[in-house]
């Protein structure tokens, strides 16, 4: 295998991982605290085990990070037990465009008109998720609360992005952004616990699953997406990582029958489609081919 392709495969096997969350958290019995406790434990071990630099880089900038990323995690599970799948990864895609509005509060990032244009066709696209009234079933019984919660988690990954980027403007990259990544399933871990306890029921299906969630869905798919990273330019990286949000419905259907309404996947469409385009313009009009950060982590 060329060393040009191996990094390329490996964002897409990171894709494929991170996109099977959705389907596996809705596999369990567990409650959404208990899934996202014991999710982010196993993930914060695996992370630790697998990544050296999660060793190093513990110091005060991971903080402020991880406490979002936590948040973020908590959110992203708890709206895919009441949602959709395609609903909260669409959803937690809109991203960007809160980064757009805090990264000039955060980060000093001027907003430029090319990027108020993708905040409208965002806008429009999240907007046809709350359009009428999805009908709730088994997968997903409360879709109008879930789509709240994968929003807020959208908000989320925002400030984790804008935190990634602030850690690398201190000159602190690398072995910080992954410890931070640590922290923030140890801080997820810590605040879902007392609503986690006790387990009154844990069948082998639900711990086998939560162990592919922390280990591999989490844990191998950041060891992954590590080593392509150093290799693969921003805008390619971010188009190949889109496999994620294209097949995480896909996995919900299969494994669960569960069909997103036409609205959800029209609105999905049109978040993507803006997401790219905004990518490819700010690579285009900036000529920065690395520091665009890739969809797709810390739903994830």
């Amino acid at each position: 295998m060329s060393g040009r392709a191996t990094p390329r495969l490996l964002l897409l096997a990171t894709a494929v991982l991170f996109s099977t969350g959705g389907a596996a958290i809705k596999a369990t019995t567990l409650t959404s605290w208990q899934v996202a406790c014991f999710r982010s434990g196993v993930a914060a071990a695996a992370l630790t085990v697998l990544l050296p630099a999660a060793r190093r880089g513990w110091e005060r900038r991971i903080w402020p990070v991880g406490v979002a990323y936590a948040a973020t995690l908590i959110l992203y599970v708890l709206a895919n037990k009441l949602t959709t799948a395609a609903n909260a990864i669409f959803l937690q895609a809109t991203a960007p465009l809160y980064l757009l509005l805090v990264g000039p509060l955060l980060l000093k990032e001027r907003m430029r008109i090319g990027e108020m244009r993708f905040m409208v066709f965002a806008v429009a696209g999240m907007a046809l998720f709350f359009v009428g009234t999805e009908r709730a079933v088994a997968t997903a019984p409360d879709p109008a609360a879930g789509n709240v919660l994968a929003a807020f988690s959208g908000v989320g990954f925002a400030f984790v992005i804008a935190g990634l980027r602030w850690i690398g403007k201190h000159g602190a990259g690398g072995p910080h952004s992954v410890a931070a990544v640590v922290a923030g399933n140890l801080m997820a871990c810590a605040v879902c616990l007392p609503m986690a306890l006790p387990v009154v029921r844990l069948t082998p299906g639900d711990a086998g699953t939560v162990l592919y969630l922390g280990v591999f869905q989490i844990g191998l798919a950041y060891l992954c997406l590590t080593r392509a990273l150093r290799h693969v330019p921003a805008l390619e990286a971010s188009v190949l990582m889109l496999l994620e949000p294209v097949l995480n419905p896909v996995w919900a259907w299969l494994l669960h029958g569960e069909r997103p309404s036409r609205w959800a996947l029209a609105g999905g469409a049109l978040i993507l489609a803006a997401t790219t385009l905004h990518t490819w313009w700010h690579t285009r009009s900036t000529g920065d081919r690395r520091n665009v950060p890739p969809r797709g982590g810390p739903s994830d």
